[in-house]
């Protein structure tokens, strides 16, 4: 897989996408992730993409034109599955939409910032919109980060035991049931003794009727 991200402010993806889990599968070679300065295409002497809004609105908006070179770029190179447009009003992301995701070739991820991008980007370029939440950020680096961990640890391989990521929370429409470790008893509190009795099949079973009571209580829109 290979994800390139078209930001103008690349600084801000370098410590997410080059720690844990997401290094490790870049290290693996199983996805290449490139960031692009977008403003290394723009011909502005100061190297400039935003400018004021038309129509005497407040802040400013990134210019068609290097996005649209940006893009026109990338896809000269190779064929993408999808061109994402990281926006407080788009389809709000989930596992299932990481879970799809997951399984493309080809992924650019456009990064707002300011005020938005020129509509017509949305229009002609973009052919889907996420959204981590209702809510405004600075700008789209940290959505795609997010959305770009959420995608590669599914990538086969990316996590050393793969069964982990079907038990996450989500995958079934069910949160994940609680869990334990050492030391079996701490200040009175103890581990819930069938996690303790090694009969697996009953453990199953009390991990998904804990998983079903968990989403009941806490994510019942889940159900």
């Amino acid at each position: 897989m290979r994800i390139d991200i078209i930001t103008a402010v690349p600084e801000l993806l370098e410590s997410p996408l080059n720690q844990s889990i997401v290094k490790r599968a870049r290290d693996k070679n199983l996805v290449e992730i490139v960031v692009h300065n977008l403003r290394d295409y723009t011909n502005d002497k100061h190297r400039r993409v935003d400018d004021y809004a038309f129509g005497f609105s407040a802040g400013m908006v990134l210019q068609i034109e290097p996005i649209d070179r940006a893009i026109s770029a990338l896809k000269a190179a190779r064929k993408y599955d999808e061109v994402i447009y990281t926006s407080p009003d788009g389809v709000v992301f989930n596992q299932k939409i990481a879970n799809t995701l997951s399984l493309c070739d080809n992924l650019i991820f456009l990064c707002g910032h300011y005020k938005g991008i020129d509509h017509r980007v949305r229009e002609h370029l973009i052919t889907k919109e996420l959204s981590i939440g209702d809510f405004v950020l600075t700008g789209g680096e940290l959505p795609a980060a997010i959305m770009v961990d959420a995608i590669v640890r599914l990538i086969p391989s990316a996590i050393g035991d793969e069964q982990s990521a079907l038990s996450d929370s989500f995958q079934d429409n069910l949160l994940a049931p609680p869990v334990y470790t050492r030391p079996a008893t701490y200040n009175g509190w103890t581990v819930p003794e069938i996690l303790l009795s090694g009969h697996q099949a009953k453990i199953d079973e009390w991990n998904h009727e804990q998983a079903i009571e968990r989403t009941k209580m806490l994510r019942p829109d889940l159900l």
